[in-house]
């Protein structure tokens, strides 16, 4: 920062010394060399070149430093009517709310990963339970199956006992 600030110096103090030696009552002779010096140098033009490009550095730190100034200001505003207390308040208290949310979730994912494991035991067993209960429905609906397939009178037969008992 101390650069912007000392370059800024400097071009301050370097116009207040050329605009002294405009001002200043010189006669006309020397006061006609000066500026034709001035007007016909290639120096010159490369510093008035540079000047250019130093004023747009300067112009460019003026808004930077306007911009500073107003958002200063809108913070002070904001302390003065006491919103931003409030909000900060606000949002620390969000914050802590949500930290006490997640600590209170992990310890009870920890708690429950004891328990976890007793459901996942008790869940295998439920399981073999179950595929037992299945092999042994399966084997009964196979053993009625067949017994109906046995009991289970042939239609062709049926037509022809049909046929037999309406001749008598």
């Amino acid at each position: 920062m101390t650069i912007y600030y000392s370059l800024t110096f400097l071009l301050l103090a370097s116009e207040m010394a050329t605009f002294c030696v405009f001002v200043a009552p010189l006669p006309f002779k020397v006061r006609r060399r000066l500026f034709r010096f001035l007007s016909e140098s290639p120096v010159i033009a490369k510093v008035a070149y540079g000047l250019k490009i130093s004023f747009i550095f300067i112009a460019i730190l003026f808004v930077d430093a306007l911009q500073r100034m107003l958002r200063i200001t809108a913070e002070v505003e904001i302390a003065k009517s006491g919103q931003g207390i409030q909000d900060d308040l606000i949002q620390t208290q969000d914050e802590y709310a949500k930290l006490k949310n997640a600590t209170a979730s992990n310890s009870r994912d920890i708690l429950a990963a004891g328990d976890q494991t007793k459901e996942i035991q008790r869940l295998k067993k439920d399981l073999d339970t179950l595929k037992e209960q299945a092999r042994s429905q399966a084997a009964e609906y196979d053993r009625l199956a067949d017994q109906y397939n046995k009991e289970q009178v042939n239609p062709l037969q049926t037509s022809a006992w049909i046929k037999k008992a309406y001749i008598l």
